[in-house]
């Protein structure tokens, strides 16, 4: 596959001294056959990668850093140390390992919020609660803007008429902003 370039100066008959000359005017591209069948291939594909750019980060800053739909880790930790056990119901929306090597006290495992599975538990979990409940999610799988089980829980519970939702923010994971800091762990089932 290749362009076929042409121009006035490659072939021959640009004049330099001709008047209305544009010797460094543009270059047109012709695309060979090959590259015309391939050419509605190629526009789907760019569709497609802008498509899944653009909602990557419409993800993204749906719950931005500074958002007051989220608490941060010392937040949760006093809250949890002060009482002994939170006055929220606490969710864990991530994979299972890191729930059994780690979790927050009193967490209740959902799993992963990324799976259809996920958010038929997450649904299951929560649908004798009142809508007032205050709940708080979270995942700590990997770092914050690349975790695919949040965003899909904390709309879920949105779309179930929960008000009072809030979402921990682990920047990094629970491992290195929860556990690392010396935070109430429980371990196991």
């Amino acid at each position: 596959m290749s362009w076929a370039r042409s121009s006035a100066v490659e072939q021959g008959t640009h004049n330099p001294l001709a008047p209305g000359s544009n010797p460094g005017g543009p270059t047109t591209y012709t695309l060979t056959p090959s590259m015309r069948r391939l050419l509605p291939f190629m526009v789907i594909v760019c569709i497609t990668i802008a498509h899944s750019t653009a909602r990557a980060e419409e993800h993204a800053s749906e719950l931005p850093p500074g958002s007051p739909d989220l608490i941060q880790p010392d937040e949760l930790a006093k809250n949890i140390q002060s009482s002994g056990t939170s006055q929220s119901i606490i969710l864990n929306v991530g994979p299972r390992v890191i729930y059994v090597q780690a979790h927050i006290p009193g967490a209740v495992f959902i799993g992963p919020t990324a799976t259809k599975q996920g958010l038929e538990g997450l649904r299951g979990q929560v649908a004798s609660l009142p809508r007032d409940s205050e709940i708080v999610i979270y995942c700590g799988c990997c770092p914050w803007d690349h975790c695919p089980n949040i965003r899909p829980a904390f709309a879920e519970l949105k779309k179930m008429g929960f008000a009072r939702v809030r979402v921990l923010y682990l920047a990094t994971s629970f491992g290195a902003n929860w556990a690392d800091k010396g935070y109430p762990v429980a371990k196991g089932e």
